[in-house]
This record gives structure tokens, sequence and C-alpha cells, in this order.
């Protein structure tokens, strides 16, 4: 978690881009990368971006200290050691724009811009790519989650399944952005101030001679935050029956059992019935939690099957993103300093959406004064000039037939500064006020973008001039690498 030795927190081939731009002499020309991710993972109709907070710490505490320099001089590469001291005097000095937490963002649009010296720029870009791959594929996943389980609580189990301590505690804030009410994680709690849960596990029963005896003692213990675990034998022979008699138990102190938690078997059915019997004894304030290896899909069918279940606790298909892994954004080059200004890059390949989208950019959401609900995204070049009192073309960047004209709108850019000349200009919000954000964006849209099964597809369009400045660039290149080999 500590930020202070993340220098080499960086691939190999960062350090030997770095020592062969320094050779060359290259290494202060600046350099504008654009992060951003080509499809929406796990068949959503939208993505929630997470880790601006992890890579400003990052960034704040770049340093490159004695034991990172030793490292360095072991490699069989054997750089210059003059190549120490430029690491030495090292410190992120560069521009550096993001959208923020807790934003909808969609395919191919920068999510973040770093304009900086190529030194600085290639090296951080493994470490922010981290960051933000995983915390924004964490905090999609559970706003899908929060889709389906909208008016039930929602606390994330995740630590014991997840990919190390790093991924437990930014996981758990991940979720938190996205609607999640609590996680069992006590560090995360400590850290980012998200509300920590907890009840018992089936070894607190099994340590005791009796089930009853064990839902005693640990009332006794937590006569007020008692949620007893009911499925270690037979949940609804023994397990609900004893949880009823502990309640009783604390009724006589003045207490009240506040619920139950279910971890195995059919927990539609399970829950109904468990239902039915803590109201038939009086206990209709006592919630019933669910876990067990929920997801979205699991959670959705429950609901169908009419269970009674008050609160989800998510773990593994959570924590692990099970059903899509990985987010697969990429930082790619699309403007680089010559003798006179800055030249637009672009990345040409055989697979068309690997294209990029060259040029220094800035996005705008494009709002319908009327409504309030966003009409699409709007990619710019950084000169361009949005006038609102005239009709705005949106085109589809790749059927470029498809468009429409929208009139009484605002265009809202969603790309902020937050480095300039290394300095950090944009105050980190609190995690309350980033999930506030999340809850506000999220009203911008119609629900068809937002549902979870087959959304539709939200429009990301480029400007005429970027688009002209993408066709010319392709031109270019074709021109110059001809077509030796005949095919079209």
């Amino acid at each position: 978690m500590d930020c202070e030795n993340l220098a080499l927190h960086t691939d190999k081939y960062q350090i030997n881009m770095m020592y062969a731009h320094w050779r060359n002499g290259t290494h202060n020309r600046k350099a504008v990368f654009d992060a951003f991710f080509r499809k929406l993972p796990f068949g959503n109709g939208f993505a929630v971006f997470a880790g601006l907070e992890r890579i400003v710490n990052y960034l704040n505490a770049l340093r490159f200290d004695e034991q990172s320099i030793a490292y360095l001089a072991e490699q069989e590469e054997n750089y210059d050691p003059a190549f120490y001291d430029e690491l030495r005097a090292f410190r992120f000095t560069g521009n550096l724009f993001s959208v923020r937490e807790g934003q909808l963002v969609f395919p191919n649009e920068p999510l973040i811009r770093v304009e900086a010296r190529v030194f600085e720029a290639q090296l951080i870009e493994t470490a922010l790519l981290n960051f933000m791959n995983f915390q924004t594929l964490l905090a999609t996943k559970a706003a899908r989650i929060k889709q389906v389980a909208s008016t039930e609580t929602l606390l994330e189990f995740g630590t014991r399944r997840a990919q190390e301590a790093d991924a437990a505690i930014w996981g758990a804030r991940s979720a938190y952005i996205a609607g999640f009410h609590g996680t069992s994680n006590m560090r995360a709690g400590m850290m980012f101030g998200i509300p920590t849960k907890g009840t018992h596990a089936h070894a607190w029963v099994q340590d005791h001679a009796t089930e009853e005896e064990a839902f005693r003692r640990f009332a006794d213990a937590l006569p007020d935050e008692s949620v007893l675990l009911v499925d270690t034998y037979d949940t609804l022979r023994s397990g609900v029956p004893n949880a009823i008699k502990t309640a009783c138990y604390l009724q006589e102190k003045g207490k009240r059992l506040k619920g139950i938690r279910l971890d195995s078997g059919d927990l539609a059915y399970l829950s109904i019935q468990a239902r039915k019997m803590l109201d038939e004894a009086g206990l209709t304030d006592a919630t019933i939690t669910a876990s067990n290896d929920l997801d979205e899909n699991t959670i959705l069918d429950l609901k169908a099957q009419g269970a009674r279940i008050d609160v989800y606790g998510v773990g593994t298909q959570l924590i692990t993103a099970g059903d899509q892994p990985s987010l697969g954004g990429v930082y790619k080059l699309v403007a680089r300093e010559d003798d006179e200004g800055y030249v637009p890059a672009i990345k040409i390949s055989g697979n068309p959406e690997k294209i990029t989208n060259p040029g220094i950019k800035n996005i705008y959401r494009i709002l319908n004064k009327k409504t309030g609900k966003a009409e699409g995204d709007y990619i710019t070049l950084a000169d361009e000039q949005l006038d609102e009192t005239r009709p705005l073309k949106l085109f589809n960047p790749t059927h470029t037939f498809i468009q429409k004209r929208v009139k009484d709108y605002h265009a809202v850019p969603i790309l902020e500064p937050i480095y300039v000349e290394g300095k950090q200009v944009y105050q980190l919000p609190t995690l309350e006020e980033i999930r506030h954000y999340h809850e506000e964006q999220l009203q911008q849209f119609w629900p068809e973008y937002l549902r979870k099964l087959n959304p539709e597809e939200y429009p990301v369009d480029l400007s005429e001039a970027l688009w002209e400045l993408k066709m010319q660039l392709i031109r270019e290149h074709l021109d110059a690498s001809g077509d030796s080999d005949g095919k079209e």
C-alpha cells in the first residue's frame, strides 16, 4: 500500500526506453499519451472510472531511491552509471488530465491524458494502467451488481479470494464508489472510512458443544450486533430455531436480534422459509443476509424466485471480476514534440478497432438542456471551440452515415486538470463525495444505456476536425507504405 518504493513498479521495457532516450539525448522531448479501453467489460453498457486517487498518491511519491538504483545497476543491460544520476533527480513535471472517479465512461475515449517529457511519460505507463484497469473493472462489476440489487444492502466480502492485499483494499474502495454499503475488510474501513460489517464463521458454532450455546455466547458478546450464521448443521430444523431462541434470550435483556445469515443451500427457498419463521416469532425486523459466490446473475435469479433477502454479501465473483478478470486498458502515444511544436501521432493496425485517435483531445458530454440526459460523448481536438448556440452534428465514426443534430444542449468537459507542470492542482474529493458524484452521473443516462442485458450502445463520436485528421494520417501512412502486394 506504501507508494514510497513504487518507482520500479513498471515493466523493464519502460526502463530500457528511458535509457535509450537518455543516450540519444531525446529524453526531454515532450510527448502526449492517452489511456483508454477499447471494449466494455461484462457486456455492460458503461464502465465506472476509478483509480485516480491511487495514481495521484503514486505520482506524488515517485522517486528512485538508492535501493532501486542498486537493483538497476545489477541488470544485464549494463546501464551507464551517469543514467542513475538522471534517475536520482527524477520527478513528475508534466501535465495530467483525467476523468473524475465515479464518472460513467465508454470505449475509445481518453480517460487520462499525460503531457510530459517522454522520459517521465514512459515510466508511469505501467503503474497508471495497473491502477486504472483494476479499479475501473471492479467499480464496473460492482455497478452491475448494484443495478440488480438497487434496494438491498450490498456488502463486499472478497478479501480472502482477492489477488493479494492491494487488490482487496482498493477493490473494496472501488465497490463502495459504485454503491456498495460496506466491506468486511477492516483495513479498507480504516484507510477509506468505508463502513465495516461482519458476522461470525462456521468455526464459531463448531467450537461449542451446541449451536444454541454458540449463538447465546455470541449474543452475550455482541448484544446489539448479533447476526447469526444459521447453516452450520441444518438451517431450518436447527439454525433458525436456535436463532429464534437466542432472540428471545436477547429480548429478556431489552435487546433485539439483528438478523441471520445464510451461506449455503437453496438460498431462495431457505430465505422464504426463514422469513416466515422469523415473522411468526415476532422478529419482523430481523434481517436475512445471504452469501455464497453471489454475483449480479445469481442475485437476479434469487429475486426472480421471490427470495426474502435483505443483505447480499458478495465476495469472490466481485473481487476477482470472475467472468472478465481484465479491463484491457491501453496507453498510446497521440502526439510528439518536434522543433515546431506537437505533431499528432497515430497507430495503424490490421484490426480496425486498434487504430488510435490522434492528437491532443478533449471530451465533452453533450447534455440535452430540456431532459438533462446525455445525448452522447463528443471527442474534439484540444484547440477546437464549441459554440452551444449552434446545432451540433454527431456522427458514428465507424458508420458515418449514422448522424443526428443536437440543439439546446450543454457541452460539459469531462477531462479535468490534475497536474500542471508537475504540481497537483486538483483536490482529491472524499470517498463519500465520489460515491455521491457517481449516483448523480447515473441520473444523466437513459435506462436503455444502463440495463444489464443487451444495453443500447451509447454514442461516442468524433468531431469532424478530429475525424478528418485521423483519415488524413491513415492516407499518409498508406501512401508512404505503398501497395506492394497488390491487395486492396
